[in-house]
């Protein structure tokens, strides 16, 4: 994971304001080495930065007995975790090991090298928030192919540009990919149905704090609805404001309640709002 300075401050501060990550999690990375600020390793919570430097994360480290990220749920089928914006959920043809999977594959594997970890769902690299992994084979199968019925909520919460006319909708759209994996709003022939709800938690001239509520599970659905709408979600460079950098893309899924055959019940993970969305709109808050 890596992470450019752009202002003044001292390391464990600065990762703080601008991870997605608790203070204790940061904390071990150092205490095990795994944090470089340009290419030399450093333990130093009070290192001082300044704008320019390159910091990065081994997330891979093999020194460390836990995740990097938080651990919602875990027992002998399935583990539930806080998946960190920026970490891909699986490898793609560039990038093989810094992925979710990589990571929680390792930290099950020194438990017991006969452990096994398959992927359920998935997030977006750039989407930070819950990702549900099997321990076996036969329950991924079992929550992958009766997905559509045991998942009860999908629920995220967002930061947008500008102030929304309306403060609660449906969305209902029919979506299509391009061949560069573009996605885009078509007729309802051509293109699959998403329907995405919304409610304004906080605004101000500059910035709209949303929850949204997922009623299909389309690629990109939450993104593209917004930005249809003008109102992109902040640190959006597909979809959105490809001028502006933001350190991380303003959406987070907080909240997942599903039946879980195990426990024969449902259950319900959940998430607080990251710290930087509540911070980002109080900028707004500011600028008047």
């Amino acid at each position: 994971m890596k992470l450019k300075v752009e202002k003044e401050d001292t390391l464990l501060n600065y990762l703080y304001n601008h991870l997605d990550m608790p203070k204790k999690k940061i904390k071990q990375y150092l205490q095990h080495g795994s944090i470089y600020v340009n290419n030399n390793k450093t333990t130093k919570f009070d290192k001082k930065i300044v704008p320019g430097m390159m910091i990065i994360i081994d997330t891979n480290s093999k020194n460390k007995k836990t995740l990097p990220f938080d651990i919602l749920f875990e027992d002998e089928h399935i583990i539930v975790v806080n998946k960190p914006s920026g970490l891909l959920t699986i490898a793609t043809t560039k990038e093989k090991e810094k992925t979710l999977y990589h990571i929680v594959r390792e930290y099950v594997v020194r438990k017991n090298k006969n452990n096994k970890i398959f992927i359920v769902h998935r997030l977006d690299k750039a989407t930070s928030g819950i990702v549900i992994l099997a321990k076996d084979e036969k329950t991924k199968n079992q929550l992958q192919e009766n997905w559509n019925e045991y998942v009860k909520l999908r629920e995220y919460v967002a930061v947008l540009e500008g102030r929304l006319e309306k403060k609660a909708d449906r969305i209902v759209e029919y979506l299509k990919e391009t061949k560069t994996n573009l996605v885009y709003k078509t007729n309802n022939k051509e293109g699959k149905e998403a329907i995405t709800n919304y409610q304004v938690i906080k605004d101000n001239k500059k910035y709209s704090l949303v929850e949204i509520k997922i009623e299909t599970g389309r690629k990109n659905q939450i993104r593209v609805a917004f930005a249809n709408m003008h109102h992109p979600i902040v640190g959006d460079d597909k979809y959105g404001d490809k001028k502006t950098k933001e350190n991380r893309l303003y959406l987070h899924a907080n909240r997942l309640k599903l039946y879980y055959p195990e426990l024969k019940k449902e259950i319900l993970f959940e998430t607080p709002t990251p710290t930087e969305f509540k911070r980002k709109v109080n900028e707004g808050d500011i600028d008047g």
